[in-house]
């Protein structure tokens, strides 16, 4: 028990504290390869502890819907991060199905973050929540799709299995389907994090806000705890990339020795998926709103595939 109760706690921290600098380092990344020095990687943590100590100005036509949202997004992905194997292979809510779960968190915080930009009564943030639903609607069902063709492979439906399966049995992770369900998530990850091409989270510009524009109208703690929220999905995201598709360096949970591979071995494959994903944010350009539902289908035809796969390649 206290060695689940310890597992828990680290995960969280993990999840918690690492995020503000995977969204920084990644900021980092994206100036210097376009010749800029850019901000600090720490330069998160700086913009969080300012935002935390200025006052929230809250619109009077807002409901409780607007305040409890920031603290709604911050739990949900908080409980995630006990659900995802982050640092070892038996995650603290290990379950038969915890995938399920885990699509669930992350649609509960886009529904109370939706309900919040519409909330507000501004154009902005109902036009954000539109097109927020939209994406979610497309995107979740491949994230179910691709990751049910990586439980069909590995025979369960619980992630921490799945890692320890691919892990034990490296023949299995090299299967040409798994390049296809990790397209397919890679690109949800784009989508439900609002990175390019599907959002662009460095303008304001009306025509391009899909997720900026739900949060326009927050400020100080709130506006804090929004963006806190985002780096841990952003985080939580590649940390699935990074341990179902790459499942090595992760053990079970006997000891401070496993659970500090287990960590080592995440930073490393999440530079390497961050360096990714700057190198790709720096070579293309945001689409246009109507053609995103199409990359979407698209990343969905992958991961059909990639089912489709488990019955026809033996």
């Amino acid at each position: 028990m206290s060695i689940g109760i310890a597992v828990a706690v680290l995960q969280i921290a993990i999840v918690g504290l690492g995020a503000p600098l995977l969204v920084g380092t990644l900021r980092t990344l994206k100036a210097r390869l376009v010749g800029r020095r850019g901000p600090s990687p720490w330069q998160p943590y700086a913009d969080l502890r300012k935002l935390l100590a200025k006052e929230a100005v809250v619109s009077t036509t807002t409901s409780w819907v607007f305040r409890a949202t920031p603290y709604a997004l911050v739990a949900t992905l908080l409980t995630t991060a006990l659900i995802v194997p982050v640092m070892t292979v038996r995650p603290p809510l290990a379950f038969a199905g915890n995938i399920i779960l885990l699509v669930y968190l992350f649609m509960l915080g886009t529904f109370f973050l939706a309900l919040a930009g519409l909330d507000a009564g501004s154009a902005f943030g109902g036009m954000g929540s539109s097109r927020e639903v939209a994406i979610a609607a497309l995107a979740e069902p491949t994230v179910i799709v691709a990751v049910f063709a990586l439980a069909l492979r590995a025979n369960s439906i619980d992630l921490g299995r799945i890692v320890e399966r691919f892990g034990g049995e490296p023949w299995l992770a090299a299967n040409p389907a798994h390049l296809l369900a990790f397209a397919a998530l890679f690109i949800v990850m784009l989508a439900e994090t609002g990175r390019l091409p599907v959002d662009n989270p460095a303008t304001h510009l009306e025509l391009t806000m899909i997720h900026e524009a739900m949060v326009l109208e927050y400020s100080g703690r709130y506006l804090a705890l929004v963006e806190w929220a985002s780096a841990m999905k952003l985080f939580v995201f590649m940390t699935l990339l990074a341990n179902l598709f790459v499942p090595w360096g992760l053990a079970e949970p006997t000891g401070p020795t496993t659970a500090l591979m287990g960590v080592l071995a995440l930073a490393a494959k999440l530079a390497v998926l961050t360096t990714a994903v700057a190198l790709l944010e720096t070579a293309v350009a945001k689409l246009r709103l109507f053609r995103v539902p199409e990359l979407l289908a698209g990343s969905f035809a992958l991961a059909f595939l990639s089912l489709m796969a488990v019955f026809v390649v033996r």
